[in-house]
Parts: structure tokens; C-alpha cells; sequence
């Protein structure tokens, strides 16, 4: 009988969509952390639940082909070291980008088998081109004066110097910002891509006149700073930004570009992080929606990129989310044949009766996916496409069965890695009307 504290020997044969490697011992199957495929292993037994076990690594007796050194020193605790001492802001570091690629193009395919039991063409998954400093923002934690970025399943901040996933320059702000003694929550940058505009935005508990202060001096010792913003957030949940903004020095807002849209970009805004990839992504999105000559129907729009990617093609695009800002980036490139409804998708099926014909549609909703009687409603305007855009394959996979209940066969389904050396991945999923 196994116990915990055992260590077993088990060679890894698979990586689970968390990011663990997956052996097994006398049939159980044992989930361990910074693995990879091919790994001989001792582990140490952790936890022992009904029908799995969980473990940590404590001697590697022979190493998988897909292993590569370690290049950051908060990335994973070392081999038999303390359990929870690393970084939660990467998974894959320790293998090949080409093994992470194959593991998430599994993690899709796995997702609508088994998930949704549905069985599409599978196209091969879209790699982006760099693997680091590719985020266009970062959210920085601050306790005291400490900052760096949560450990995985905690609120433990592990502080580091330098960051491989975001651009130099975020590490350099924050450090700025980091030599006064501010009373922060957290300290959040984001840059435009093309532009080279950087936003700071500092979340505090309430406002204090040293910000202004110090926001004069982030702009005079950073050029490529076009404002910085105080938010008030008096919460005692995990939500990061709160409802008040004050604009400390400079603008509040930046503008970058996305498939040749100009687009305004507010610290609150919705926008992908991985600016040439989600290029790559939308021109998946535009091939599964054809868009020539059609009605797109953008639900969950945020800032309108996608809706508006396609606006020179389309008949005409109309976006629905909860924000204003998608209108405004209609009225910054002049397009006429845009129209966007502020409010939650749930609520304006209502309004899109006089939606023209042939519809195709396009959802992107946050990670857990769409309500039922979101997809019962979309079913009922009988667009020719549906295509489904998600960062999470499972309740993508989900909804896509959920859609087939409603007359809508999957057709295609692509992933597109919008980040790199994490076990995330966005994936995209074409239905039409059987």
C-alpha cells in the first residue's frame, strides 16, 4: 500500500492540460510537475486521492529527449527541493518549444474527443515566432516591498529580477517604482507593439499625493511612457483593477495597431497579449468566417479588433460587449459599416432582429465559456458560421457540443500559441449548419 512520502519509480508517458506529466504506478496515475515526456523517475508521493496520485520530482534517473536547461532561477524548485518555491508564470521552460507544441496540439484534440465527443479536421497548431519577451502586459503584485509574480494556486509573491516572458523595459519601470515607499496593490504596464506606447497603471487602496509625484517622475526617466494612471481599488477580492481612474501625468490611454486597425487601448481594456500572434490568430478567424459580403455578428467584442479586422470585407459588423470602447475604435478608422451594441451578450438578442443575411458569427467569450441560452439564442438567428475563439480547449470543446445540439457540426478547429512556455493555448473552431 502506498503511502505519502513514498518515492516510486514511473516513466512519463503524457502532460496533462495543467502542465504536469502524467506515469503511472501499479496502475494509478500519478501527476508531477516540471516533467516531460520520456522522463524516468523517482517521485516522491505528496498527496494520495481516490483514483490519482500527485507527486514531486526527486531524482531524474534518466532525462527525456525534450529537456532543456533551465534558463530562469524561479522557474522550477530544484530536483527534491521545496514543493511551491517556484514562479506560476511558466510551465514549459524545462522541454523543447516543439514538445510544449505538441502538447498543447494534444490538448486541443483531447479536449473535443473526449470533452465535447466530437470529432473535427484537426489543422495543424500555429507556433508563435518568439517564445520570449512576446507579452504586451504585465500585472505586478506588491506586498510591502516586495513584488514579482505569484506562485502557482497561491497569493505568495516570488520576487526575480528579470521576467523572460515580458519586455525588458516592464522590468525596469517596476524597479523604478519600486525605490519610493508607495502604498500599492499592484503595478500593471502594458505597451503597444508597434507603437512602442507604454501605459503604468499603480492600484493603491486610496489616493495619496505622492502619486502625482512619482508618475512625473516614471515619464521624465521613460520616454516611451505616454501616461500614467492611479486606480482605486478598496476590495478585499481578487479583482485587480478597480472602478475609479485618475490620470496622474500624461494620457490614459495608448494606441497600437492590429491587422493594420488603429486601436485606443485603456487599462481596463481587453487586448491580446501576444500582439504578432493574435495577427496569426485573426487570420484563422478571417478564414473560418469569410467575411466577404456578409454580416459578422462580434459577440464578446472588447475593444472590436476582430470585428473590426474584417470591416473592409464585410457587408457590414456588429459587435456587442459591455464597453464603449469598440465604438470609439469604429469612429478612429472611419469605418462606416460598423455598429456596436453596449451591454451583456445575454441580454440583446432582443435588438439583433434586423441582423442582415448571410450572418456568420464570432465568439469570443472570457475563459469559461458562453452561457446556454447564449448559444440557444445564437442558434436561433441561424448564422451560415459560427466560429468559436477560446483560450481554454475544454469549455470550447463544451460549447461546441452544446452548439451541435442546436443543428451546428464542427467542422475545423485550429490552435494558435498565443503563450508560450505556459500551458495555455487559444484555439479556434469552425461550425456550420448541418
Amino acid at each position: 500500500m502506498i503511502k505519502k512520502n513514498d518515492v516510486i519509480e514511473i516513466t512519463i508517458t503524457d502532460i496533462s492540460n495543467d502542465g504536469n506529466g502524467v506515469g503511472r504506478f501499479d496502475g494509478v496515475v500519478v501527476f508531477v510537475p516540471y516533467s516531460a515526456i520520456g522522463d524516468v523517475l523517482e517521485v516522491r508521493v505528496l498527496k494520495i486521492a481516490k483514483t490519482v496520485m500527485y507527486g514531486k520530482i526527486e531524482r531524474i534517473i534518466n532525462a527525456s529527449a525534450d529537456r532543456i536547461k533551465i534558463d530562469c532561477d524561479v522557474f522550477a524548485p530544484a530536483v527534491g527541493g521545496k514543493t511551491g518555491s517556484a514562479c506560476g508564470g511558466c510551465d514549459f521552460r524545462h522541454i523543447t518549444y516543439n514538445a510544449e507544441l505538441f502538447s498543447k496540439d494534444r490538448f486541443i484534440r483531447d479536449a473535443f474527443t473526449r470533452i465535447g465527443k466530437l470529432n473535427p479536421e484537426f489543422q495543424p497548431i500555429i507556433a508563435s515566432d518568439n517564445t520570449e519577451h512576446y507579452r504586451n502586459k504585465a500585472q505586478y503584485p506588491v506586498d510591502g516591498e516586495v513584488t514579482g509574480f505569484y506562485a502557482a494556486r497561491s497569493h505568495r509573491i516570488v520576487p526575480h529580477e528579470e521576467c523572460k516572458l515580458q519586455p525588458k523595459i516592464f522590468g525596469e519601470i517596476v524597479d523604478f517604482i519600486m525605490l519610493y515607499n508607495l502604498s500599492l496593490r499592484h503595478i500593471c504596464i502594458r505597451k503597444g507593439h508597434y507603437s512602442g506606447e507604454i501605459n503604468v497603471t499603480l492600484v493603491s487602496y486610496e489616493k495619496n499625493d505622492e502619486f502625482y509625484k512619482i508618475a512625473k517622475l516614471i515619464m521624465e526617466n521613460f520616454k516611451e511612457v505616454r501616461g500614467v494612471v492611479l486606480n482605486i481599488n478598496k476590495g478585499s477580492n481578487n479583482v485587480i483593477l478597480g472602478d475609479e481612474e485618475i490620470v496622474l501625468s500624461g494620457e490614459g490611454d495608448i494606441f497600437d495597431t492590429m491587422c493594420g486597425v488603429k486601436l485606443r487601448i485603456s487599462p481596463k481594456s481587453f487586448y491580446q497579449v501576444n500582439t504578432p500572434t493574435a495577427e496569426k490568430l485573426y487570420e484563422v478567424i478571417h478564414e473560418f468566417t469569410e467575411p466577404d459580403g456578409k454580416t459578422i455578428l462580434d459577440l464578446y467584442c472588447g475593444i472590436g479588433s476582430i470585428g473590426l479586422s474584417m470591416a473592409c470585407k464585410a457587408k457590414e459588423v456588429v459587435g456587442v460587449d459591455r464597453v464603449k470602447s469598440a465604438i470609439e475604435n469604429a469612429r478612429l478608422n472611419g469605418f462606416e459599416n460598423t455598429r456596436f451594441i453596449c451591454g451583456d451578450v445575454g441580454d440583446i438578442f432582443n435588438q439583433l432582429s434586423t441582423v442582415n443575411c448571410p450572418l456568420s458569427i464570432i465568439l469570443d467569450p472570457a475563459r469559461k465559456g458562453c452561457e446556454s441560452a447564449v448559444l440557444e439564442n445564437v442558434a436561433k438567428l441561424s448564422p451560415e458560421r459560427i466560429v468559436m475563439v477560446s483560450c481554454d480547449p475544454a469549455t470550447a470543446a463544451r460549447d461546441c457540443a452544446r452548439l451541435g445540439e442546436h443543428g451546428y457540426k464542427t467542422k475545423r478547429v485550429r490552435g494558435v500559441d498565443m503563450f508560450p512556455r505556459t500551458r495555455h493555448v487559444e484555439c479556434v473552431a469552425l461550425l456550420v449548419k448541418e
